[in-house]
């Protein structure tokens, strides 16, 4: 049986299939902090940082090649700003309404995902600055890692 490339590539057969099957669960439990996070504990911040470590334990499971296809550093960098930006238009448009970070949202019913203004889009701009900024700082530690190794 010929191996190809991208199996040579990153860690043992167990520690991909592992991955394999739990990525999908961690991201979607990162997503669950981040919409949930106003009703419980959680939040922007923590729900970035489980979905950037995904994406992390992709890279360390398959190798750097694979992610760096879809999420180079760039991606990662316009992706950060993106959050930084709907983080900041979400302040200017309280401050438009009379004070800066106002909530300009109605309040829905409580323990409801719509029911907290502005904090569940603030939440989910945290979570974009906050996920893909760590993201993009690991990026940049492999990259910096690779060239001292050439």
């Amino acid at each position: 049986m010929k191996q190809n490339n991208n199996d040579k590539k990153g860690m043992t057969l167990i520690v991909k299939t592992v991955t394999r099957w739990t990525v999908l669960l961690i991201i979607l439990y990162g997503l669950y902090i981040t919409f949930f996070g106003h009703l419980g504990p959680g939040g922007g911040f923590a729900g970035g940082v489980i979905v950037a470590l995904s994406f992390i334990h992709i890279i360390l499971a398959y190798g750097k090649e694979i992610v760096m296809k879809k999420f180079n550093e760039t991606v990662s960098s316009i992706l950060e700003s993106l959050g930084g930006l709907l983080f900041l238009t979400i302040a200017v448009l309280g401050f438009i309404v009379g004070v800066f970070f106002k909530n300009f949202l109605g309040k829905g019913a409580p323990f409801n995902i719509i029911s907290a203004g502005i904090i569940l889009p603030s939440n989910l701009a945290i979570a974009l600055k906050v996920g893909f900024g760590i993201f993009g700082v690991f990026l940049a530690l492999i990259l910096f890692i690779y060239k001292e190794k050439d």
